[in-house]
């Protein structure tokens, strides 16, 4: 009798763990930078500055040009002009 409750109580927390809605969710960001430019992209060339979602581990802003997309660091001077606008 012992063994056969040990074997139901063990088989109920199997149970609860699987489907419990207490899971991790780990919700990863479109858009983060990891590389960053370390060059200015002249302003005629930027189609878009946008900055990287506050999930990301490291913040940045993501510069479209007409050919690609660059990283580049958010505490940059000539960056800041660019969100400006």
């Amino acid at each position: 009798m012992r063994a056969s409750s040990m074997c139901l109580v063990f088989g109920l927390v199997l149970l609860m763990g699987w489907t419990s809605e207490a899971q991790p969710y780990a919700a990863v960001p479109q858009r983060c930078c990891f590389d960053f430019v370390d060059f200015q992209i002249p302003a005629k060339k930027v189609l878009s500055a946008s900055k990287t979602n506050s999930h990301c581990p490291v913040a940045g802003v993501v510069v479209t040009t007409p050919r690609t997309e660059f990283c580049v660091k958010p505490d940059e001077p000539w960056v800041k002009l660019l969100l400006e606008r």
